[in-house]
């Protein structure tokens, strides 16, 4: 047998929203562990939808102004902190633009599992990157078929269009992987190893290793 067929299978479910800047510094984490530990394991990365606002509004608000009235006077100091945090994982972290509901960006990306868990996971990125460092809403229709474009989503068009549209599946998954957890990100690999929040890379190596042993 070849040392590829001899590979463990590490399946990973993230509980996570596209508002959620810890969820994105963990990927970004993930994604390093993952490149360095390759030649061991086979990934299988499953998305799930998390609300960290189920009432926020569709039309959006103005971030800074959403964060103030939210957090009060720790907003500015939070905003310092998650800059020093992107700027650690190489990235520039903004507060411009809109936020607001997420819904339909879990709904497409729902949609992009059933073409593929690495398009899945390259959406998420997609999503992340413009949301958190680019100013983009992730309300907006054209930011999100942009995005599904990017990383070859087929249909997503289509797809958006009618609301009800992976609106069942979200609302399940929700109940199903969100309905015990308190926060995000929240990470079960292989069934029995959980992490939460913005592990760095070594962590989930170990993990990796807990869970395949």
């Amino acid at each position: 047998m070849s040392e590829a067929s001899e590979k463990k299978v590490v399946r990973i479910d993230i509980s996570s929203d596209t508002v959620c800047p810890w969820c994105f510094v963990g990927k970004r984490n993930l994604d390093k562990a993952i490149a360095a530990s390759n030649d061991e394991y086979n990934f299988e990365i499953i998305w799930h939808p998390f609300l960290l606002n189920p009432d926020a509004p569709k039309e959006g608000i103005d971030k800074r102004e959403y964060y103030r009235r939210k957090f009060g006077s720790q907003s500015e100091r939070m905003e310092a902190r998650m800059s020093e945090v992107f700027k650690n994982v190489g990235l520039e972290y903004t507060l411009s633009g809109l936020t607001g509901s997420t819904i339909d960006s879990h709904r497409l990306i729902y949609y992009a599992r059933q073409q593929g868990l690495d398009k899945q996971h390259d959406l998420v990125e997609e999503l992340a990157v413009g949301y958190f460092t680019q100013g983009k809403y992730i309300g907006d229709h054209q930011f999100l078929l942009e995005s599904a474009a990017k990383v070859g989503v087929e249909g997503a068009e289509q797809f958006l269009k009618d609301p009800n549209n992976g609106l069942k599946e979200v609302e399940e998954e929700l109940k199903t992987y969100s309905g015990n957890i308190t926060g995000v990100p929240y990470y079960v690999i292989n069934g029995n190893q959980k992490l939460s929040g913005g592990q760095p890379p070594e962590v989930f190596l170990r993990a990796f290793k807990v869970a395949t042993s």
